[in-house]
């Protein structure tokens, strides 16, 4: 599914029109499949082949077809966000369908190879012009093809681009604010504002439609690209930057020890004003690493699935996802009251989820909520009239409390809604995000917004706290007339190019500009900011520009690294010496010079320059090994002498290191360069002092090398001596 700006009525300038993602797969691709199948059988030359290439184009396209399906744009920033972020928490039993319609895709993938044992059609003397023809056809169904396509979006976003022109306008607002006021920021998951439209959603949504007529309500909203799915939508309304995948494997959040640390978002500054700033959300927080970028950016509380677990709240109030709304909202109200009543003023994010798509989740105080519709029975119809309600009732206790007067409450879509059950309503429709500011001093009028996005709806709320603020980052406030240029201006352009200058420098937020420097601090490597857990591969381009960061297949990474480039690998100490390692960290430096040089630990802890000289080399560059599991578990083991045994089918033709790991503690208990006999067999001697509970057994090799165990035992040794 593309999004595309479609000429728009002036309320609507910058909204963004949907397409359902099956508008992505030209029609002309589906003659292509019959026409490629008729030349596969037509001629046994190569038929293999042919139908190898055939199967991995359909596996190919059926992933992109459910990767489409979850994120409603192809592969895009969010699809490699999520593939790279920790995705523990996602509601995988809401997608069943989706998952098992992929599983049949996958079957009928597999029938080129089926269709081998078929009797061809024979065409005699025509074979080789039918086998090119078949090659010429699935080269053009490839390029034609959405997956293709997305491939090269995602190629030029990634692509290196000089930032300095756009560097200037981002704004780090430091002035006091005259009156602190309480803020309460309430995101509807998916929540945007067609589904007030009344004309195809009659009566689906009265209590948000009241409260709008309330509010200063923003119209025309879109979602720049980087906003578009949930932790994304937080980054870019708070801090005023799209969330960008990053250069390499940046966004592996697991391995990152901060989350856009020269980022300066609506949390930092109003911590430095003296708010306190808490989020209640009923998803877990570690999904998409919501919990970091919320720590890291001033919030002192953050209640998420793992609070609400621990109150012994009942199960029919969680869904696949978390927690319900009407319990989330029922606790974020009392979270107001509590807050309020200390004086302190503060800043209450909550974040809903029952509008998730595809289907959404009716909590246990809308169990008989229907909404009749002319669309059908639509479950998620059901789902938004019942959140319509929720919210609307906590803003209103809110706004009629004692403290009401002192509050400003935003309501607001994280982002337009995914694909869902009512995509081939909302594909006809002008899409828009919600944007609601309701207070005592904010007169109801509703506002058009010239080339808007939720990029500046952090800045638009700071404008309301205070006139003089109207920035933060590259959100600009709504309420300023006319637009100045800005990343919202740029994102709603038709040309990218202007854009890709901001995505550029939201990615420079992650690591800072000064990263020729490493350090080891705490066993994490120091790149410019941020933290980040070995293995780590850095390269570095010829005018020493951070290039890309590896945290993933750093040896395969390292062996592929384009040959004119500046490397620095730092892991332990195993990854590069043979046998003389000492369990430490290490960082091996090359160059396109045949320039190299190995830094060992304490080098690492005092710090190295990256653009130092190297010492010169012979031969070729050297690889590097990776660490890889050969337990299939970690397993409790008692103190003792043991001898583990080992046969590999298939091993290295080079010799290489096995050792036996505490996985918790990161501490390595034995560890053997090791060459297995001409059967496959080796014998590792473990002595153990104390109880380990989480014994792993890894060997180190390199990305090509292949050890194949076909079994594997720890055994006590015979009289305290290996057993023979």
């Amino acid at each position: 599914m593309g999004l595309w700006i479609a000429p728009l009525l002036p309320w609507q300038r910058g909204a963004f029109r949907f397409h359902y993602p099956s508008d992505r797969m030209h029609w002309t691709f589906w003659l292509y499949l019959p026409a490629l199948f008729v030349l596969l059988l037509s001629t046994p030359m190569l038929a293999r082949l042919k139908a190898g290439l055939l199967s991995l184009a359909l596996l190919a396209f059926s992933a992109w077809w459910l990767i489409d399906r979850l994120s409603g744009d192809g592969i895009n920033a969010a699809t490699l966000y999520h593939l790279r972020s920790d995705m523990e928490g996602a509601g995988v039993g809401d997608f069943t369908g989706y998952i098992a319609a992929f599983a049949v895709l996958v079957v009928l993938s597999l029938v080129p190879l089926l269709l081998l044992r078929v009797r061809r059609f024979h065409l005699p003397r025509h074979g080789g012009v039918l086998t090119a023809g078949f090659a010429v056809l699935l080269a053009v169904a490839v390029i034609g093809s959405p997956l293709y396509g997305d491939a090269r979006r995602m190629y030029q976003q990634m692509k290196p681009v000089d930032y300095s022109a756009v560097a200037p306008e981002y704004v780090v607002p430091t002035r006091t604010l005259a009156r602190p006021r309480n803020i309460v920021w309430i995101y509807g998951e998916s929540l945007e504002r067609t589904y007030l439209d009344e004309t195809v959603f009659p009566g689906l949504m009265p209590n948000l439609k009241r409260l709008a007529g309330q509010a200063l309500d923003l119209r025309g909203i879109a979602s720049a690209d980087g906003s578009g799915w949930t932790i994304a939508g937080l980054v870019s309304s708070m801090c005023g930057v799209p969330l960008t995948t990053a250069q390499g494997d940046e966004n592996s959040m697991g391995r990152m020890g901060s989350f856009l640390p020269e980022a300066f978002c609506l949390g930092d500054y109003l911590r430095k004003q003296g708010y306190s700033n808490h989020y209640m959300g009923g998803a877990n927080g570690q999904f998409a690493a919501k919990a970091d970028f919320l720590a890291s950016h001033g919030y002192d509380d953050i209640r998420d699935l793992a609070w609400f677990r621990q109150q012994r709240i009942a199960a029919r109030h969680f869904s696949n996802w978390g927690i319900h709304d009407d319990v989330l909202l029922e606790r974020a109200f009392d979270r107001f009251i509590e807050l309020s009543r200390t004086g302190q003023p503060f800043m209450l994010t909550a974040l809903t989820m029952d509008t998730h798509h595809p289907a959404g989740h009716l909590p246990v105080a809308c169990k008989g909520t229907r909404y009749r519709s002319a669309h059908g029975d639509i479950g998620l119809l059901n789902a938004l009239k019942c959140t319509d309600r929720l919210i609307a009732r906590l803003v209103d206790r809110i706004r009629a409390s004692e403290f009401g007067d002192d509050t400003l409450v935003v309501v607001a879509s994280d982002h337009l809604a995914m694909p869902n059950d009512l995509s081939h309503v909302l594909e006809t429709l002008q899409r828009e995000n919600l944007l609601l500011f309701l207070g005592k001093d904010i007169a109801p009028r509703q506002l058009a917004a010239s080339a808007g996005t939720t990029l500046d709806s952090g800045a638009t709320l700071l404008q309301l706290l205070d006139p003089a603020i109207d920035a933060i980052g590259f959100g600009r406030s709504l309420l300023a007339t006319p637009r100045a240029a800005s990343a919202s201006v740029a994102a709603l352009k038709a040309d990218p190019a202007d854009y890709a200058r901001y995505r550029a420098f939201a990615r420079s937020l992650w690591l800072g500009e000064q990263t020729r420097m490493l350090r080891l601090e705490d066993d994490q490597v120091l790149v410019g900011v941020q933290k980040v857990k070995p293995p780590v591969l850095l390269e570095y381009d010829a005018q020493w520009a951070l290039e890309s960061v590896y945290l993933e297949n750093t040896s395969r990474r390292f062996d592929e690294a384009d040959p004119s480039h500046r490397l620095a690998y730092v892991d332990r100490c195993t990854a590069f010496e043979d046998a003389s390692a000492d369990g430490h960290w290490c960082a091996l430096l090359v160059d396109s010079d045949q320039g190299m040089r190995l830094y060992r630990d304490a080098q690492l802890r005092r710090g190295i320059a990256v653009d130092a000289p190297l010492e010169p080399f012979h031969g070729p560059r050297p690889s590097v090994r990776q660490s890889r599991m050969i337990s299939r578990t970690a397993q409790p083991t008692r103190p003792g002498q043991y001898v583990l045994e080992l046969y590999a089918s298939q091993r290295p033709a080079r010799a290489f290191w096995v050792e036996a790991v505490s996985a918790q503690r990161k501490v390595v208990v034995a560890q053997q360069w090791v060459q297995p006999d001409s059967d496959g067999r080796i014998s590792l001697p473990l002595g153990l002092e104390e109880q380990i509970d989480d014994l792993e057994i890894r060997a180190w090799l390199g990305h090509a090398e292949t050890l194949a165990v076909e079994r594997y035992a720890l055994v006590p040794a015979i009289g305290g001596r290996p057993r023979s």
